[in-house]
This record gives C-alpha cells, structure tokens and sequence, in this order.
C-alpha cells in the first residue's frame, strides 16, 4: 500500500509539462487546471484499470478453474472491441456511455458463449481452453476488422485498439468507476466464486446455485472489461499475469488473494504507465506495448518456474468437475 501511494504521488508529476507541489500549493492557475484536468483524472484510470483488470482475470481464473484464462484469453476484449464498432456503425453521434451499452452487452455475450462452448469439450487440457477462447477471440477480431474496412470505420476504431492513457481527460474517463462496485461486489461473493470453481457437483450439495453463480460473475469480469476498453483500449497480459504471480506466494482461495490482486495489479499498470512515459519522452510509449514486453518477460518466468519447481509453485484444481477444469489435483496454497 505504501508503494501504491509513493508511485501514486510520482505518477502526478511525470509528464511532457511539469508540475511542481509548491506551484501546485502557491495556486498557480495553469498548473492546477493541468492537474485536476489531465493529471489526476489519468491516475484515477490507471488505478481502476490495474485493479479492474487483475480481479476480472482472477474472477475468470477460479470460475474456470485454469490459470491461463483471462479476458484476453476467454475473448471478452475482442468482444467488447466489437460492442464498441457496433456503436459506432448504428450510432454515429453515440456518446462514450452509449458505446459502453454496446460494450457491456457485447463483452457479457462473448464470455458467456465461451464458457458455454468450454463445458461442452469433452477433453479439458490445460492448454486447450485458453487456445479455444484465444481462437473465439481471433474470429470475433476479424468480424469487427471485416466491418471496420467494409464501412471505412477503421481509424475510428483503432483508438480502442491499442490501450493508451492519453486520451483520458476529465469528463471522458469516469465510466471506469463502475469497477469500484464492481469489485466490491465480487468481495461479496468471493465465497461462492471458491464454491463454484470446486464443481457442479460440489456447488450443488453446498446448495450454491452453480448456474446462477458461475454467469454473475463472468457477468461482473465482462462489465469490468468492458468499462476498462471504452476508455482505455485493449490492455492485455494484466487479467494474465497478476493472479498467477499473487497466488504463487497467497494461493488460490479468492477472498484471500483479491486485495492482494488488486493492489499488484495497480502498481504494475502505474509503473508501466510511468515508463511509457519517460523512455522516450517528451513522446509516450501505449501502455499496451510496455503491458506486453513486460508481461511476456513475467509469463516466460512463470512457465520456467513452473518446470523448476512442478506443480506446487501454483496450484489449482478441483474436488469435483469446474466448467473448464483441466488439473483435478492442484489445489491448493498456503490458506487452503
């Protein structure tokens, strides 16, 4: 928390235009409307997307029971990237909630029809389910690439192709609040989540509705997504990467690990934010490019970790059959 508040402060101050606290104190005019109209508003964004973003791909990873599912992987970007084209083709003169309406219902449907294709493979390798939602992506991708060459509506779109924190601005971001409720409301239902990664089976003689449980919170990590893309763009790699590295030292029980996950998750989006912007300032880098080189790095150290050390440096599993459980034997961690 105390790094969090340290970068935090840091972040408010790197920029193409300095700021300085005592300019900021004496109320220098300028720079106290850069502040509250620039500054500000992109820390906010980059703290809702980091914690956003990492309890979605936690909230898909116990659901699912597999650590390679994540809405990059489970096609619920791709899904709200076409949400936000759809907008765009039937409502030219759309405002950004409007778009994030087409988002929401897009990014919930492509989820759902994911999991819905996953519990119908009769072989769950552990590889196999992320590789599907990868290829749902990919044929959802080119859908909305088809549509934005045919209607001319490609450079419209590709601001929410490529995540980046440039264009957020006060009065054009606040749709990333709703991640807030949203990730309090999974807090809520942690428990359950834990439940209904166990097993249909499980779920059902705990009196847990599984169905029910398992759609609500795809639901929640949809709406989060989609929230994050309307404004930001597409981000990848942090729903990925974050609760595999928290859950190597915190385990896999949910509610022990999501204020964990969330507080990792906005210190990795705000450092890479920062180093964007210092490499080659006075331009920045897309946050999705420094998100990409460093995740990669992260998940190449994950795999090797994992043939080092085996299976018990993240475990996952289930005592009966999750909707895309793929290792019965792994769970595990030090709170389980």
């Amino acid at each position: 928390m105390a790094l969090l508040l340290v970068l935090s402060c840091c972040s408010l101050f790197v920029g193409v235009i300095d700021l300085t606290p005592g300019e900021l104190l004496a109320g220098n005019f300028e720079q106290l409307e850069i502040f509250i109209i620039s500054r500000l508003p992109r820390l906010l964004a980059i703290l809702c997307t980091g914690i956003g973003m990492s309890v979605a791909g936690l909230i898909m990873q116990q659901l699912c029971s597999n650590k390679f599912v994540s809405p990059t992987t489970g096609a619920t970007i791709s899904s709200a990237q076409f949400g936000i084209l759809l907008a765009l083709l039937f409502m030219p003169a759309s405002t950004l909630w409007s778009r994030a309406i087409f988002a929401f219902a897009t990014a919930i449907l492509g989820t759902w029809i994911f999991v819905w294709f996953i519990q119908r493979i009769q072989f769950k390798d552990v590889v196999m389910v992320p590789l599907v939602g990868i290829m749902f992506g990919n044929v959802i991708g080119g859908i909305t690439n088809y549509l934005a060459y045919k209607y001319e509506m490609t450079q419209a779109l590709s601001s929410w192709l490529v995540g980046h924190f440039s264009l957020v601005l006060k009065g054009r971001y606040e749709i990333v609040w709703l991640t807030v409720p949203l990730v309090v409301l999974a807090f809520l239902f942690a428990n359950h989540f834990n439940i209904v990664g166990l097993g249909k089976d499980f779920s059902k003689n705990l009196g847990v509705p599984y169905n029910l449980v398992l759609f609500s919170g795809l639901t929640i990590a949809a709406m989060i997504t989609a929230s994050i893309v309307v404004v930001v763009g597409s981000i990848s790699y942090i729903g990925l990467i974050v609760p595999n590295v928290v859950a190597m030292y915190k385990g896999d029980k949910i509610r022990g690990t999501l204020v964990d996950t969330a507080l990792f998750g906005a210190i990795f989006v705000l450092v890479c934010d920062m180093i964007g912007r210092i490499v080659i300032a006075p331009y920045e880098l897309p946050i999705e490019l420094i998100v990409g080189i460093l995740g990669s790095l992260i998940f190449i150290g994950l795999l090797f970790y994992r043939l080092k050390h085996g299976r018990k440096a993240i475990r996952l599993g289930s005592a009966g059959t999750g909707c895309c459980s793929t290792m019965p034997n792994l769970k595990g961690g030090a709170d389980q």
